[in-house]
């Protein structure tokens, strides 16, 4: 009998899958209906006295796996990144790169928890602000659908996705810190940050009550959310912490560009999961955003070999790798609401400004140490503004962009890169300078010379000589 179950759980599931593929939804907004099934009996999955209105509808039966399979993937992406900044640092402080990203698998996931998830997505508390109080400790947050947020998975699982996302940002900005900041120094402000400008610019872009989703703004896969504030952030962080021991003097090149290359490709990968699950189900907005992503991508790539080949007559390795990813960021805000073509002039049209931005950030006197300022900061900023001009009113679910006859777009995206960078800037700033007296940010001298895998966390990432064993600092 168990088995009889479990087959036709099995194909009842392949049955849904392909039923799910051929009833996609025609508008892309994130608000389309979605489902899943009960798998023993077909029948609509129903929550302990749920609401007729939180049923989730038959037809919608690959929403929930294609949900649960985007989790998956942008879970992947946080260790993933770990690695990408840990083979641009030097050795002595690979460990410590990968460990920055790896540890906010724990801090935020229980910051969510608590209070992340409702301060994001809970209904509107102050004047489209940030959400209430209502979901903290993940109260009221089942399994039942939340038809305001998704209305074709369980509650819990849109909460679970929207979670990586939120640990993917807080990730990002270590790569502007890398090699000189305290490990407990950034785990407090990881936390606080998360907690005072992630959550609120989620909730104003993302929630149903939030005041720049009012106002028209769009940002399908967080290119103000993600991008933009992590970009700003690490700019602050640079700013405020100063810059790396020998920057000027000393050979601060990376030290494995395998792993760099291995990282961009898992990124790329989990990329797909991350934007494409912001369509919240199996639908229109979802196959718009996962084709967009690869060819966003993949025109960069071209883009910047081209821009290193006439500049430097070669083309690297770490450039190629930089391309990939400057076209992922730019194409996030954009990504289901443009058709293939304008991916491609997106991806090309991002390189020019990110490239410029790595060439002049000596000049201006900062040391964003793995360009997380050029490539997700300038990136995002173009890929929102692009989106105003390039949006297709098919796509959107309403008016076009720009070049649809719609400027009213282009200036509302305008206002929330304004918004989002001075809110994030100033609160990033104060968080920081507050940090710095209170704890210091900053390690020793002597700590940055030795390293921070031995320093901060008592180990080697590799062990290449005697040299090492006794703690003289390796290149």
């Amino acid at each position: 009998m168990r088995k009889r179950r479990t087959a036709a759980a099995f194909f009842l599931a392949l049955a849904g899958v392909a039923a799910g593929a051929g009833l996609l939804p025609t508008s892309a907004s994130h608000a389309a209906e979605q489902a899943v099934v009960r798998p023993s009996t077909g029948e609509p999955a129903r929550a302990a006295h749920a609401p007729v209105a939180n049923e989730i509808s038959p037809s919608r039966v690959a929403d929930a796996p294609f949900l649960m399979a985007c989790t998956a993937l942008a879970f992947l992406m946080t260790p993933a990144l770990g690695l990408f900044y840990g083979g641009m640092v030097r050795r002595k402080n690979v460990l410590s790169a990968f460990q920055q990203s790896f540890i906010l698998l724990g801090i935020v996931p229980v910051q969510w928890f608590v209070a992340g998830y409702s301060l994001s997505f809970a209904p509107d508390a102050v004047a489209g602000l940030c959400g209430g109080w209502q979901w903290f400790g993940l109260r009221d947050v089942g399994l039942e659908p939340n038809t305001d947020l998704a209305p074709g998975v369980p509650h819990q699982l849109f909460m679970t996705f929207q979670l990586m996302v939120a640990v993917f940002t807080a990730a990002l900005i270590s790569g502007a810190i890398a090699e000189r900041m305290k490990f407990a120094s950034y785990a407090v402000f990881t936390l606080i940050w998360t907690t005072i400008v992630y959550d609120p610019v989620a909730h104003w872009l993302w929630s149903p009550g939030g005041w720049l989703r009012h106002l028209g703004a769009l940002d399908f896969g967080g290119g103000l959310v993600v991008h933009l504030t992590s970009g700003l952030a690490a700019l602050c962080c640079a700013l405020v912490l100063g810059k790396r021991k020998g920057l000027d003097t000393e050979d601060l090149h990376p030290h494995n560009l395998t792993l760099t290359a291995l990282a961009t490709g898992l990124l790329w990968f989990g990329w797909l999961g991350l934007n494409a699950g912001q369509a919240r189900g199996a639908n229109t907005a979802a196959a718009a955003a996962f084709v967009a992503t690869i060819l966003a991508s993949s025109a960069a790539i071209v883009s910047w070999s081209v821009l290193e080949y006439f500049t430097q007559r070669k083309v690297t390795v770490l450039g190629t790798c930089t391309a990939a990813i400057a076209g992922l960021v730019a194409v996030s805000p954009a990504a289901g609401y443009i058709t293939p073509s304008a991916a491609l002039v997106l991806g090309v049209l991002v390189c020019p400004f990110c490239y410029g931005a790595i060439l002049v950030k000596g000049k201006l006197g900062y040391d964003d140490s793995l360009d997380v300022f050029g490539v997700h900061g300038v990136g995002a900023l173009v890929g929102v503004l692009a989106l105003g001009v390039l949006a297709t009113s098919s796509l959107t679910g309403g008016a076009g962009g720009l070049l649809g006859g719609n400027a009213e777009m282009l200036f509302a995206q305008a206002i929330a890169v304004g918004a989002v960078a001075a809110y994030t800037v100033v609160v990033t700033f104060v968080l920081l300078v507050v940090l710095d007296r209170v704890v210091g940010l900053r390690v020793s001298a002597e700590d940055e010379d030795l390293g921070l895998d031995l320093t901060q966390h008592g180990q080697r990432g590799y062990m290449m000589g005697e040299g090492e064993l006794i703690g003289i600092a390796p290149k």
